[in-house]
């Protein structure tokens, strides 16, 4: 699935550099759509030789020379596709959503 929208990425390895997301059109040859891909690694990666000298911006197109796509993001659960996000990405926003209102409750006086 896309990084950004979770739409399927049917396209077969190897991945062209100017390969775009049919939904949302964001570059699929990025280090977020990369099995290696791990924020807070060094470089945002885990394969060494790549974290050395890693790309700029990690949400667009880039020549590396380890990426291969996250296996994870090729498979999809049912009632995912184009446009429609995962039940991990829901929930994930449904726990931000619900730790913001908690926390601007914190500053709302009753009365």
């Amino acid at each position: 699935m896309c990084w950004y929208c979770a739409a399927p990425v049917s396209a077969p390895e190897p991945i062209g550099r100017s390969l775009r997301c049919e939904s949302c059109g964001r570059d699929i040859r990025s280090c977020r759509n990369c099995r290696f891909y791990s924020p807070g690694s060094s470089g945002d990666c885990r394969e060494p030789q790549a974290a050395a000298d890693p790309p700029r911006d990690r949400e667009r197109a880039n020549f590396c020379e380890w990426f291969s796509l996250d296996p994870g993001l090729r498979s999809f659960g049912a009632g995912s596709g184009p446009g429609q996000k995962s039940a991990d990405m829901q929930k994930s926003e449904k726990d931000r959503e619900d730790a913001r209102r908690a926390f601007d409750n914190l500053f709302t006086t009753n009365g």
